[in-house]
């Protein structure tokens, strides 16, 4: 995924954006970058790898010789940025997040019709932010070519734009998939994926844009320069897994919904009769934690933690990129608390189900530490579909998510017709993929949110949320 943070002040706003890009972090694992001007030209700019190191490590040396009034940094799970470009519409910085699904193709038409070329990364690839630079460059302003840049690419496209004068423009993806939220203090504006980020730096809230909007902030105010276009989609996973607990997206607290999300489902299986008897009701660390409480207070079970992530050494936003030492350092990182486990009955929730794999060695660890019985849930639904809009997901193959590959398992190319069918627990397929899958990990009983469940608990106009991951619709 990945995230940015922007500010343009009457003061000096290098610690503003390094704080607040690095309250970005849990967005992304790979790169990060900042840029600052003071608005009478040239850039200072830095980009670092933060695979094996976090942001804040990484960034502290730098701070010392940057400067400006105005700056933007981001949080990058893609390619280095943000990026300095020179063209016809002047010098400036640009940073992006979003999925670029038809990269190659935009790259190949703008190379064949035109004398120029493209940085290649170490992948033979194109830095995908160069590529939209590329694109906003074919028009006579940035709005034109923002604009421009949206409608060709398939997927999203969401920017910060700072040139040489230290003003920021700041664009939110045609469809809204992502929030951008605008705060003020007594010296200028800052710009921020997570309101908590600002909150903490002495900002308060001061507007939301809508789905298509385009806006430029200086210190003296903020200027609409496109209209929203009305039609959003924000993606449903800012608020079941990867938003942070204190931000709010169109109103509604992250950590708010989450208790809300797991009491609704536990309400649901008492309803339907199939809650189990249980001693604890515990969260897989961290973002399970949340829904897993709602689902405690709701079913009047004791909420405990039957073991700790232990992440001082290896925290999430560096870890490691070879698989079998992920798994390893995955296993380390569990540490149990004998006491609450040890002939217990435990039901786990988890915000989503995605490959599987990591579920299953935790359900290993748990009765290999004397567990009675393991019951585990998913706070969403059966993920049906890779993301193309966000990278929330990095399968290349939808056959990776557990809950396709069981679908192809038990039916083969004709269950691919029916997953309405398979998502929902109460039909037949619904109950037979559930069956599979729990005794493929070894869960002694296996339950998912339902798509209702979940757009209930979020709590705003359905018709707004992109569920495309669930249900495969645009």
């Amino acid at each position: 995924m990945g995230g940015f943070f922007g500010a343009a002040s009457k003061r000096d706003v290098v610690m503003d954006v390094f704080f607040g890009v690095d309250y970005h972090s849990h967005l992304g694992t790979r790169r990060a970058g900042l840029t600052f001007t003071s608005g009478t030209g040239g850039f200072k700019k830095e980009i670092h790898s933060i695979e094996n190191t976090p942001f804040r490590t990484r960034f502290e040396e730098d701070l010392e010789r940057f400067e400006g009034t105005s700056g933007i940094g981001c949080i990058s799970d893609t390619d280095p940025q943000p990026l300095l470009i020179k063209s016809h519409l002047g010098a400036f910085a640009i940073t992006t997040v979003g999925a670029i699904n038809n990269a190659k193709e935009l790259a190949d038409e703008y190379l064949a019709d035109k004398s120029t070329q493209f940085m290649a990364l170490s992948s033979g690839a194109i830095n995908s932010t160069e590529l939209v630079a590329a694109l906003i460059n074919e028009k006579k302003s940035f709005v034109e070519g923002i604009q421009y840049a949206q409608e060709k690419v398939d997927g999203s496209l969401t920017l910060l734009i700072m040139p040489e004068d230290g003003q920021i423009i700041a664009a939110r993806d045609k469809q809204g998939r992502l929030p951008v939220l605008i705060g003020k203090d007594e010296d200028g504006y800052c710009i921020s994926f997570e309101s908590f980020a600002y909150h903490k730096l002495g900002y308060d809230d001061h507007y939301e844009l809508g789905p298509g909007e385009i806006v430029r902030i200086t210190p003296e105010g903020l200027e609409t320069l496109q209209s929203a276009s009305g039609n959003m989609k924000i993606c449903a996973f800012l608020w079941v897994y990867y938003g942070y607990p204190n931000s709010n997206y169109e109103g509604v607290n992250v950590e708010v919904m989450r208790y809300k999300n797991g009491a609704i489902m536990a309400r649901d299986e008492q309803h339907r009769g199939i809650l189990p008897e249980l001693d604890y009701v515990a969260g897989v660390p961290d973002s399970g934690i949340p829904h897993a409480i709602g689902y405690a207070t709701e079913s009047m079970v004791p909420f405990a933690r039957p073991f700790i992530k232990y992440t001082p050494t290896w925290p999430r936003s560096f870890m490691p990129g070879n698989q079998d030492v992920r798994r390893r350092v995955a296993t380390m990182k569990q540490i149990p608390v004998p006491e609450l486990i040890k002939d217990k009955r435990l039901l786990f929730v988890d915000d989503s189900i995605v490959r599987g794999t990591q579920l299953q060695n935790t359900v290993n660890f748990l009765y290999e530490s004397g567990a009675r019985e393991v019951h585990m849930r998913s706070a969403c639904p059966p993920i049906m579909f890779g993301c193309k809009y966000l990278s929330f997901s990095r399968n290349k193959d939808d056959m990776d998510l557990i809950a396709r590959r069981t679908v192809q398992q038990i039916e083969g190319d004709e269950g691919h017709n029916h997953l309405d069918e398979y998502a929902d627990p109460t039909t037949e397929r619904g109950a037979c993929m559930l069956k599979t899958i729990c005794e493929e990990l070894g869960f002694d009983s296996l339950a998912y949110q339902t798509l209702p469940g979940m757009l209930e608990a979020i709590g705003i106009d359905p018709a707004t949320i992109c569920t495309y991951c669930w249900n495969g619709k645009e």
